[in-house]
């Protein structure tokens, strides 16, 4: 299911859902966009976990007598937490933009004030080419902070998660 879902591109995915339930509110956006958000994540993180389950450490621990349950909770988890809070960052600076290009096609919640739904207005009255930079840099200069923050929390978690990264303590 996964791989088929990755074939096809989920901004045109979006779209067609956003397109048949027209008139969205921020509940039901925000399905639209989890619908297709957790296709690489669990790919990634599959992945890793394969990567893990071959580790020397997992056959000492099967051949000391732990049972499955017991190898993922101490020794597959707290080397896997760390890349599923790196995943889950960047899956959610993917899920806000995805979020706000929606918006700023028009197919978002029309009725509430969001980021995206501001940038649409301003496209659609021409603010940017009518000179009224009010309109667009406050959106803009919140998104590039939100991206910011994520971006360094990003970091932060693969500075945690990978030892070469790590700063001497």
């Amino acid at each position: 299911v996964v791989d088929v879902g990755l074939t096809i591109p989920s901004i045109l995915i979006l779209i067609l859902i956003a397109i048949a339930l027209r008139g969205v509110n921020p509940t039901e956006m925000s399905l639209i966009v989890a619908a297709t958000a957790w296709l690489w994540p669990t790919r990634t993180i599959r992945s890793q976990v394969l990567s893990l389950k071959e580790r020397a450490y997992v056959d000492v621990a099967r051949m000391s007598g732990m049972r499955g349950r017991e190898i993922i909770v101490r020794e597959l988890m707290p080397n896997l937490i760390p890349f599923i809070v790196a995943n889950l960052v960047n899956t959610t600076a993917s899920a806000i933009l995805a979020t706000i290009g929606m918006e700023a096609l028009g197919l978002g919640p029309t009725s509430h004030p969001t980021l995206g739904m501001t940038i649409y207005w301003v496209i659609l009255h021409a603010g940017v080419l009518g000179g009224y930079w009010w309109w667009w840099v406050a959106p803009v200069v919140i998104i590039v902070l939100i991206f910011i923050a994520l971006y360094l929390t990003s970091v932060g978690m693969d500075e945690l998660a990978n030892p070469r990264l790590r700063r001497s303590v």
